[in-house]
């Protein structure tokens, strides 16, 4: 692996942070223009739809980094339609194995923050605050529910895996397999704490999506194939987008 292999399997996931912190605030930007609530509260809940844009760029940088090495997304992927059944199978079987990690870094982190009372607190952890949500009229909950349905969950996962992956990972992991596998997961953990809607909410989703990458990226290396990742991150992505649909239809 070349240099500039290396650099580039850094400065991926690095690259994908930065358009995620700038949609956020450009986001942010745009409730305050509107005269909306624009803390983080309100920021978390359009974060399924400021990440077109980060996807569909993160697939463009994906696609042009594998172009030069003479290969595809396609192929990066491992699509390939005699293995999708057992491509959902596994990705089925991943799902639940990555959840178990994924929960107990939630539990231990709220524990360690909160102790005994951690139960009392995870509303005010995770929940945003009604009076900070900025409130759309039923044309923008209409807009907003389509463009997520859409957009994200399909694009989200397979640029996730790519870049954390696929791509960062793979490349690493030749020479520095160690390095491979931890820091893509903890670079994958700190891009979530932009999707917290508290400060203490954005510790909890490091640790908890730092353990999901771990788990991820441990599968990925013993088996060798991305797509049944993306499989199991397409299903989390349709369940974690439900609130994001429902929320502006109950607030209206």
């Amino acid at each position: 692996m070349s240099t500039q292999q290396t650099a580039s399997a850094i400065a991926l996931p690095l690259v994908r942070i930065a358009l995620v912190v700038l949609a956020a605030l450009a986001t942010a930007g745009i409730l305050a223009l509107a005269g909306q609530p624009f803390g983080p509260e309100a920021v978390s809940t359009f974060g399924a739809i400021y990440l077109l844009p980060v996807n569909i760029l993160s697939l463009m940088l994906v696609g042009r980094l594998l172009k030069r090495e003479g290969s595809t997304i396609r192929a990066a992927i491992g699509f390939d339609r005699s293995r999708l059944g057992r491509d959902i199978g596994w990705g089925s079987i991943w799902l639940m194995v990555l959840f178990v990690p994924f929960v107990a870094a939630i539990m231990g982190t709220m524990f360690a923050l909160h102790g005994g009372d951690m139960f009392e607190r995870f509303e005010t952890v995770f929940a945003p605050d009604v009076s900070q949500v900025p409130t759309l009229g039923l044309a923008g909950s209409l807009v907003f529910a389509i463009v997520a349905v859409v957009t994200f969950a399909p694009l989200n996962a397979p640029a996730e895996e790519l870049v954390y992956r696929g791509y960062s990972q793979g490349r690493l992991a030749p020479h520095h397999p160690v390095v491979a596998v931890l820091v893509p997961s903890a670079l994958f953990g700190i891009q979530h704490i932009a999707f917290a809607a508290t400060p203490t909410g954005m510790l909890v989703y490091a640790v908890a999506f730092f353990a999901w990458g771990l788990g991820s990226a441990l599968i990925y290396r013993w088996q060798r194939r991305l797509m049944p990742l993306i499989i199991a991150h397409l299903i989390v992505n349709l369940g974690t987008s439900l609130p994001a649909l429902i929320l502006p239809f109950v607030l209206n």
